[in-house]
């Protein structure tokens, strides 16, 4: 190609990318299986939870026929489930259980420097929220998707001190002492 040519093709101008605001972490892929008249179809199923490790944490499932597919599907459902998580520091106000199904997960304030002690799906959910000191134990059922949504559970009956100050009709320096 002679200089002319060249200057004739203009590139396209580049996109630009919006810098992403939540960390994704896919969390567990199943291959899902459909037997019809024809014989089996296969599709795959993916849990994927996001945060953006500053209290705000959400999970989501997607279902297609390619893995990449499901995943995106995933991660859109997960940003239209986001939750705010109560803090205390780098831990949570309190202990707390949450259930869900057979799934069952017991969470504990742990003191600085302890790190993320959680299995698998806790974990994630955990680390992506910014919590950064906490003990946790997985009882019952260990499915993904039950474990994931009994976190979730007991994140939401999680409550600040500031919180139970307001119902309470107390200062916060109460409360805590």
């Amino acid at each position: 190609m002679d200089n002319n040519n060249r200057k004739r093709r203009q590139r396209r101008p580049r996109r630009k990318r919006e810098p992403k605001l939540y960390e994704e972490r896919v969390v567990n892929i199943n291959r899902v299986t459909k037997v019809v008249k024809g014989g089996r179809r296969f599709r795959f199923s993916a849990l994927v939870v996001i945060g953006d490790k500053k209290g705000k944490v959400g999970f989501g499932t997607g279902k297609a026929q390619e893995v990449p597919d499901a995943i995106k599907k995933a991660i859109e459902d997960a940003k239209r489930n986001l939750v705010k998580v109560p803090m205390y520091n780098s831990t949570i106000p309190h202990q707390v259980v949450g259930k869900f199904g057979a799934g069952e997960v017991f969470l504990k304030p742990a003191i600085g420097g302890t790190g993320v002690i959680a299995g698998g799906p806790v974990r994630a959910v955990l680390e992506l929220a910014g919590v950064e000191d906490i003990l946790s134990k997985s009882l019952g059922s260990n499915t993904p998707i039950n474990v994931v949504r009994a976190t979730f559970d007991a994140i939401n009956t999680l409550r600040s001190a500031e919180q139970v100050a307001r119902t309470r009709g107390l200062s916060v320096e109460e409360i805590l002492n």
